[in-house]
């Protein structure tokens, strides 16, 4: 990659994120129709795999969600808040 060290991702294997924007088919689903939306803003996934798009230099992310694992940027998800899932909630 020319010396240009990949850049570190924010997100990791298992964490919960969610989507910060409904995710729209850019055709790398086939699948599904060119511009249907694969998860709605507020989704809730979970990281299943963490790559590198080399031509970026930007990890993606591959996101299983209720619909199905769909590739996402950084940019597209955040980190889901504790408290937001029953497994996460503090036990009384």
């Amino acid at each position: 990659m020319n010396g240009i060290e990949p850049r570190a991702a924010a997100f990791a294997w298992g964490q919960r994120v969610i989507a910060l924007d409904d995710i729209v088919n850019d055709g790398s689903h086939p699948q599904h129709p060119a511009d249907a939306v694969l998860a709605v803003r507020g989704a809730l996934g979970e990281i299943v795999n963490v790559g590198h798009a080399m031509e970026l230099n930007e990890p993606v992310y591959l996101v299983e969600f209720a619909d199905g694992v769909i590739g996402c940027f950084e940019d597209e998800l955040a980190p889901a808040p504790l408290g937001l899932l029953p497994e996460t909630e503090a036990q009384p």
